[in-house]
C-alpha cells in the first residue's frame, strides 16, 4: 500500500511538473528598452529646450547674481589694501546680501525646474508605456520586461523599435 501511494504521488507530482512546463512554454515573452526609447524620441530632446525657455528669466538673474557676487569678490581681495574700514565693510555686507539672494532663488529656481522636467518627462513614459501596451496586445504577448533587467533576450523578441514606432503614432 505504501508503494502504491508514493507511486502515486510521484506520478501526480510529476504530471503538476509537465503542465506547468507546458504552460510556461506557451508564454511569449517580450523586452523593450525603455531608456532608449526616450532618448531616441525627438519629444524628449524639445522637453528640455520648452523647460530652458519656459525658465530662461530666472535662470539669467540667477547667473547675473553669480557674476556679481564673483565681481564684488574679486574687487574685495583686489582693492582691499586701498579702501578704507568702512568701504571694506559696505563691500562685505553687499556680498553677503548677493549670497543671500542667489540662496533664495537658486536652489527653488533649481527644484522647480526639477519638478517641471520630471513632469514632462512623465507624460513622456505615459505615452511610452501606451504603446508598449499596445504591441504588446497587438502581438500577444504575456510579459514585457525591461530590456535592462535581463540578461539575455532574442533580438526577435526585443519590441522597442515597434514602441518607438507607435509612439509616434500617438503623437
Amino acid at each position: 500500500m505504501k508503494i502504491f501511494t508514493k507511486s502515486l504521488i510521484a506520478g501526480a507530482l510529476m504530471t503538476s511538473a509537465l503542465v506547468s512546463a507546458t504552460a510556461q512554454a506557451e508564454q511569449k515573452i517580450g523586452a523593450v528598452n525603455v531608456q532608449g526609447i526616450f532618448q531616441s524620441l525627438p519629444q524628449a530632446a524639445t522637453i528640455q529646450q520648452s523647460i530652458a525657455a519656459e525658465f530662461k528669466d530666472k535662470t539669467e538673474e540667477v547667473s547675473r547674481l553669480e557674476k556679481d557676487i564673483k565681481y564684488y569678490l574679486e574687487k574685495n581681495q583686489r582693492d582691499a589694501a586701498t579702501m578704507s574700514e568702512k568701504e571694506k565693510k559696505e563691500l562685505q555686507d553687499k556680498i553677503i546680501q548677493l549670497r543671500n539672494d542667489y540662496t533664495a532663488k537658486a536652489q527653488p529656481l533649481q527644484q522647480e525646474i526639477q519638478q517641471r522636467a520630471q513632469e514632462e518627462q512623465n507624460k513622456l513614459l505615459g505615452l511610452i508605456k501606451q504603446g508598449i501596451d499596445a504591441v504588446a496586445a497587438k502581438e500577444k504577448y504575456d510579459v514585457i520586461l525591461n530590456a535592462n533587467a535581463v540578461a539575455f533576450i532574442n533580438p526577435a523578441n526585443d519590441i522597442s523599435k515597434q514602441v518607438i514606432e507607435q509612439v509616434n503614432k500617438i503623437q
